[in-house]
């Protein structure tokens, strides 16, 4: 996180000086007092007040500008409402006409949350995940591939053929891995490399371990 000195009359003041600079309020930075101010004698030899400052680490305060930043240059009005579920930092952007940011199967949304979570965590030493949701797509995607994932599943029983998915993000896999882990029959597993990290479904066999 960003760290500065900063000196004034008084740590108030100095104070003041970071906030500005670090364009914050007071709950978004710490600050240590290196050194008090001094008056001196008759006006000779007073030393002005220092302090370090240090940006707090609020993911989503920098989630929401850097969101901001890119909607507003695409020209686009939007609102973002950050909340928590399962362990992620979820950024639902609301607004009008907002399909050019969801893409064909969500490749495009896809993009922006992998450079939103490149964004969060290249300035936090604590690992945060961030979902980006746009007219409720994810929900809508969590849908679709539950009930694909049955079905594959059922695919794979019959054939005996393990069936491979397309490449989707980490979120989506874990969908498939949690809906087919009670699936009697299969097994799954991911391979491959991100950002073509893909889902395996495979009849059950020993030696095969649900990995996502």
């Amino acid at each position: 996180m960003r760290s500065e000195e900063f000196s004034a009359k008084t740590i108030e003041e100095a104070l003041a000086k970071a906030l500005v600079a670090f364009e914050a309020e007071k709950d978004e930075v710490t600050y240590e007092v290196l050194e008090e101010a001094t008056k001196g004698f008759l006006g000779f030899g007073s030393k002005n007040a220092r302090i370090l400052v240090t940006e707090v680490f609020n993911p989503e305060k920098i989630g929401k500008t850097f969101l901001t930043g890119v909607f507003e240059k695409m020209g686009l009005e939007t609102k973002i409402v950050v909340s928590e579920k399962d362990c992620y930092l979820v950024f639902d952007v609301q607004g009008d006409n907002l399909g050019i940011l969801i893409g064909r199967r969500g490749d495009t949304l896809d993009a922006l949350q992998f450079l939103l979570n490149l964004v969060i965590n290249r300035k936090g030493s604590e690992k945060v995940k961030a979902i980006i949701d746009i007219e409720n797509y994810r929900a809508k995607r969590e849908e679709t591939l539950i009930s694909l994932s049955k079905k594959l599943a059922d695919k794979a029983r019959r054939t005996g053929q393990r069936v491979i998915l397309e490449p989707m993000n980490p979120q989506e896999r874990r969908i498939i891995h949690m809906t087919l882990q009670e699936e009697e029959g299969i097994n799954t597993y991911s391979e491959g490399v991100e950002p073509y990290r893909k889902v395996v479904i495979v009849p059950k066999r020993k030696g095969y371990k649900n990995r996502n």
